[in-house]
């Protein structure tokens, strides 16, 4: 599955369309949770949406278990 096509599956789920990578990057992390995808298809999103600007946000990072260094 390809960023279109990710795009698509959001549509079709939200009923309504959008370019922000911060929400398909949620979104494909939603799929990957649900088993609708795989790591490899998960991690693909990621660099991709990455790649046109998606972050995560500070707070979550804030309220992670995993320790930053």
């Amino acid at each position: 599955m390809d960023i279109r096509s990710l795009k698509s599956k959001f549509n079709q789920s939200r009923d309504y369309s959008t370019d922000d990578v911060n929400a398909l990057m949620d979104f494909a992390k939603k799929a990957y949770i649900h088993n609708e995808i795989d790591i490899k298809e998960y991690r693909l999103h990621v660099r991709e949406l990455e790649a046109l600007g998606a972050v995560i946000p500070d707070d979550y990072k804030e309220d992670s278990l995993i320790e930053n260094s």
